[in-house]
């Protein structure tokens, strides 16, 4: 194999997805950094991939990466690799790239499955313009909600239902779609908005988040009715509140909308 860093792709739940180009490069190759060696030996285990793993993540990052590319640099091969779908992505693998672009060594990437596009295209929310903004932090979302279009996130299964709160908080007019398990045996798509979603059943495995775009207008008259229809006969404040964030009108306007439709 030609000298450089590769930058490969790994399944992100289906075994199946990973490409004969990256079983190839990390057969190849003079040496793996795993982001963690024992769930890469699971994967060099199936692939019968015996190339020498050293550990690489975002804990040892700094302190290896002047090694590796020095590796690179007297011609060996080195591909780097994280637990599941792209390097970079949420997970260690930029400052090593950065490092070799600075060191003049050769980069090349060997695609494979990437989380956050996957959910995004299951959503069936706008793709013409997106942002990743990674895990969510909650102190973040009022600045994030500034982004009108389409917003990608990662979550950990033990935050979901609080995450959904604050979204219910901070942008209850947007539509979520949250994408759970993908390319796995029980693989599931939940959309709605945050305050339809917060007694849903807490949510096991690997989620993402995907968040619609803003509204850009107000509705009509004949959409808001639809609404009132939809969720009257409940408590008349906490009805106003979901109709007020689901169609952009006051609370004081919504309140009104209500009575009217009793």
């Amino acid at each position: 194999m030609q000298s450089g860093l590769y930058i490969v792709g790994t399944p992100i739940g289906n075994l199946s997805d990973m490409s004969p180009r990256a079983v190839d490069t990390l057969r190849g190759c003079d040496l793996v950094a795993a982001e963690d060696t024992r769930v890469f030996a699971k994967l060099a285990s199936h692939f019968d991939i015996k190339t020498k793993c050293v550990s690489h993540h975002e804990h040892n990052e700094l302190r290896v990466i002047d090694g590796l590319v020095e590796k690179i640099k007297n011609g060996a091969s080195v591909a780097v690799v994280t637990d599941a779908g792209m390097p970079c992505i949420s997970d260690p693998g930029f400052r090593l790239v950065r490092a070799a672009r600075a060191a003049g060594v050769s980069v090349f990437v060997v695609p494979g499955p990437t989380a956050a596009v996957s959910a995004l295209v299951l959503s069936g929310f706008p793709t013409d313009r997106f942002t990743f903004c990674g895990f969510v932090d909650e102190k973040k979302l009022h600045d994030d909600n500034k982004i009108r279009h389409t917003i990608i996130y990662y979550e950990s299964p033990n935050r979901i239902m609080a995450t959904i709160a604050a979204f219910a908080r901070v942008m209850p007019e947007r539509q979520i779609a949250i994408v759970r398990e993908i390319t796995k045996i029980h693989e599931d798509v939940i959309i709605g908005y945050p305050a339809d979603l917060m007694h849903i059943e807490p949510l096991r495995g690997e989620i993402v988040i995907v968040v619609a775009p803003a509204p850009d207008k107000k509705m009509s008259d004949d959409e808001i009715r639809e609404i009132v229809n939809d969720i009257a006969g409940g408590n008349t404040k906490s009805s106003a509140a979901e109709l007020a964030a689901r169609t952009g009108i006051s609370k004081k306007e919504a309140y009104k909308k209500l009575l009217q439709g009793k």
